[in-house]
């Protein structure tokens, strides 16, 4: 049965050794100190380390904002009335306003795929962070330890968010998001 007490009574043992409860009940700061310890220097650099970790997480949710957005672009020559379709026009009638390397629509020449391609990368990201929900916080839980769990996922998007910087194509850096995202699974909490 669980006790109706919403905290611990304090205890006081006398000289006869056998303890009686004090009326005095324990404040919440008293019982966290007891569980815990006193909050100093140590906790507050763990918990500044352990938040780092959002850091990542965050720049990786973050990127596809910019990385796959639709960029802009004009007639290269403005006699031509035709230019209001970028994928009926020729590819030397028009260019981009910023350079190519600001998208990957516009550095894999994506402008006229569909909207699943262009929408891929980022739906695979959002996919690996569910599955990495499901696989990686059942493993945090059970074998590898949450502090294990949280190395591993702040490699994985370390080095997959690295990768995906040499991408060569979109299969590559859909891949890549993906592992990036199962490796921030806690973006989907």
């Amino acid at each position: 049965m669980t006790d109706s007490n919403p905290l611990p009574l304090q205890r006081d043992t006398p000289e006869s050794g056998s303890p009686r409860i004090v009326e005095q009940q324990l404040s919440l700061d008293d019982t966290i100190e007891r569980c815990i310890g006193e909050w100093g220097w140590i906790q507050f650099f763990q918990a500044t380390f352990i938040s780092f970790a959002y850091f990542f997480d965050a720049q990786q949710c973050f990127i596809s904002v910019f990385t796959d957005a639709k960029p802009t672009w004009h007639c290269s020559s403005p006699s031509n009335s035709s230019c209001k379709n970028i994928c009926r026009i020729p590819r030397d009638s028009w260019n981009w306003d910023l350079p190519a390397h600001t998208s990957v629509i516009s550095e894999w020449s994506l402008e006229c795929s569909g909207s699943i391609i262009t929408g891929l990368p980022t739906s695979s990201f959002f996919l690996g962070c569910l599955a990495g929900t499901f696989v990686l916080a059942t493993l945090a839980d059970s074998s590898l330890g949450r502090k294990n769990i949280l190395l591993l996922s702040c490699l994985l998007m370390s080095i997959s968010g690295v990768l995906t910087a040499f991408s060569t194509n979109v299969w590559m850096y859909t891949a890549l998001r993906f592992i990036s995202g199962f490796g921030g699974f806690w973006c989907s909490e």
